[in-house]
C-alpha cells in the first residue's frame, strides 16, 4: 500500500517513522519530524541578456567600433559612462527586508540565538537606486586651487604629481614632482604596425637645490608618468644657489639649437622665463631669476640647457681661486659700500680680469635690445604734460635720498 501512494501524499508526511530489522534484532531507530518537500519544476528564462556579463552588455553600449574610432567617433562629451548597478545594493537588504543571522546580524546575541525576523519595508528603496544611478552618469569636474592647475585648461602639463616612488629603503620625503610635457608618439613596428604610446617628461625636486628630470613612455598615461616620475628620482642632481634664491652668476647655455641666457636677481624679483623653466626652478628652489630664450623651443631641450648652465656656474670661491683675486659686491641700497664675498688663498693675480660679467659669460656680450620711445611722445598732448609736471621732477628721488 505504501508503494502506491502518489507523490501528492507523500509530500504531507511529517510524522515519527519507525524502521525494525528482523534478521540481526537490532534496536529500532527513528527518524523524528523528517519533512517531505515539494518536488516543483523550477525554470530559468533565458536570453539575450542573460546570456551576456555585465561587462559585455555595458560595453556595447559605452564603446565605439574600429571602424567609428578611425572617423573620430566617441570623443565628445555626449558619450555614456558605464554605471555601477551593484553600488548601493546590500546583500540580504533590500525591498523586504529580512533579518538574516549570520548574514545581515550575528547568529547569537548575547545568550540567546538569533531569530529569522521579517523588518519594516522600505518603500524608497527603489527610488533611492534609481536617484543614485542617475547620479552617476553626471560628470562633476573637481574644483583645484589656481596654484593646484596646470598651464592651460585640465591639461596634466604644469601640475604636480608627487614624489617619485621609493627605492629600497629610502623615501623621497619633501620631493615633488612636476609635468612639463605630455605628448603622443607613434612607433611603426613591423608585426603590430603603427605603435601608439603616451610620452610624459617631468622634472622632481625637494626645493633645496636637489633635483632632476626624466622622460617616460608607455601605452597609458599613469604607466608613462609613473616611469617618468622614477626615472627622475634616481638622476637627481645638486644646484648650487646664492643666498638660497637665485643663481650664483649670469651664464649662457645652449643644447642643440636652443640658446639661454640667464641673469641673477634681487631677491622680490620673481621668475621671468619660460614657464618650463619657472616649474623647474620652483622644484629646485630658486625664486628670482631672469631668462632670456633664443632659437629653437623645444621643451626637452629648454630643460636640459638651463641644467647644464646650473651645473657649470661657479661659485665665489671658485672664482677666487681661479684669478687670484677677491670677489667683492656692491649694492646701491648699502650706498655702494664694498662687502668682500670671497678670497683667494694666496693673492698672486694670474691674468688680467674683465669685468665680472664678461669673465663668467665668456668674453660673450649680450646684445640688448634698444627701447623705442612709446607712441605718445609724439602728440602734442605730450608736450603739455611735460610743461605741467616740470616743476615736480626728481621729487621721488629726493624724497627716497632724503
Amino acid at each position: 500500500s505504501f508503494k502506491k501512494m502518489n507523490l501528492a501524499s507523500i509530500s504531507k508526511i511529517s510524522t515519527h517513522i519507525l524502521c525494525h530489522t528482523t534478521k540481526n534484532n537490532v534496536s529500532a531507530f527513528s527518524l523524528l519530524s523528517v519533512p517531505i518537500l515539494n518536488f516543483n519544476n523550477f525554470v530559468r528564462h533565458t536570453s539575450f541578456f542573460t546570456k551576456q556579463s555585465g561587462e559585455q552588455l555595458w560595453k556595447g553600449v559605452t564603446c565605439v567600433s574600429n571602424a567609428g574610432k578611425k572617423r573620430g567617433r566617441g570623443q565628445g562629451g555626449r558619450r555614456k559612462v558605464a554605471k555601477d548597478l551593484n553600488k548601493g545594493q546590500i546583500i540580504g537588504l533590500g525591498k523586504l527586508r529580512m533579518l538574516w543571522p549570520g548574514l545581515t546580524s550575528p547568529v547569537i546575541r548575547g545568550k540567546e540565538l538569533v531569530e529569522q525576523i521579517r523588518l519594516a519595508d522600505d518603500p524608497d528603496h527603489d527610488l533611492k537606486l534609481i536617484k543614485l544611478r542617475d547620479k552617476m552618469g553626471v560628470f562633476r569636474r573637481l574644483r583645484l586651487l589656481p596654484h593646484e592647475r596646470g598651464w592651460s585648461g585640465n591639461r596634466l602639463p604644469g601640475t604636480s604629481v608627487g614624489p617619485p616612488d621609493r627605492i629600497g629603503d629610502e623615501h623621497f620625503d619633501g620631493f615633488d614632482t612636476k609635468v612639463l610635457e605630455m605628448k603622443s608618439v607613434f612607433n611603426m613596428t613591423g608585426n603590430m604596425g603603427r605603435k601608439k604610446q603616451m610620452s610624459i617628461f617631468v622634472v622632481t625636486g625637494n626645493g633645496a637645490g636637489l633635483a632632476g628630470f626624466g622622460l617616460g613612455k608607455a601605452m597609458e598615461v599613469k604607466a608613462a608618468l609613473k616611469s617618468a616620475k622614477n626615472r627622475a628620482g634616481q638622476r637627481l642632481m645638486f644646484v648650487e644657489r646664492y643666498k638660497n634664491h637665485t643663481v650664483y652668476h649670469d651664464f649662457f647655455s645652449q643644447f642643440g639649437k636652443t640658446k639661454l641666457y640667464v641673469s641673477m636677481k634681487p631677491e622680490g624679483y620673481g621668475l621671468v622665463c619660460h614657464r618650463a623653466i619657472a616649474s623647474a626652478c620652483q622644484v629646485i628652489g630658486i625664486t628670482d631669476l631672469h631668462a632670456r630664450l633664443e632659437g629653437s623651443h623645444n621643451l626637452q631641450h629648454i630643460v636640459k640647457a638651463f641644467f647644464l648652465g646650473l651645473l657649470r656656474q661657479k661659485t665665489h670661491v671658485q672664482l677666487a681661486k681661479e684669478t687670484g683675486r677677491n670677489v667683492v659686491e656692491f649694492r646701491t641700497e648699502n650706498d655702494n659700500f664694498p662687502s668682500i664675498l670671497a678670497s683667494p688663498p694666496t693673492k698672486n693675480p694670474t691674468k688680467e680680469v674683465q669685468e665680472f660679467k664678461q669673465y663668467v659669460l665668456d668674453g660673450r656680450v649680450i646684445l640688448q635690445r634698444k627701447k623705442f620711445p612709446p607712441f605718445y611722445t609724439k602728440l602734442p598732448g605730450w608736450q603739455t604734460h611735460l610743461k605741467k609736471t616740470l616743476r615736480f621732477r626728481n621729487h621721488e628721488n629726493v624724497r627716497i635720498t632724503l
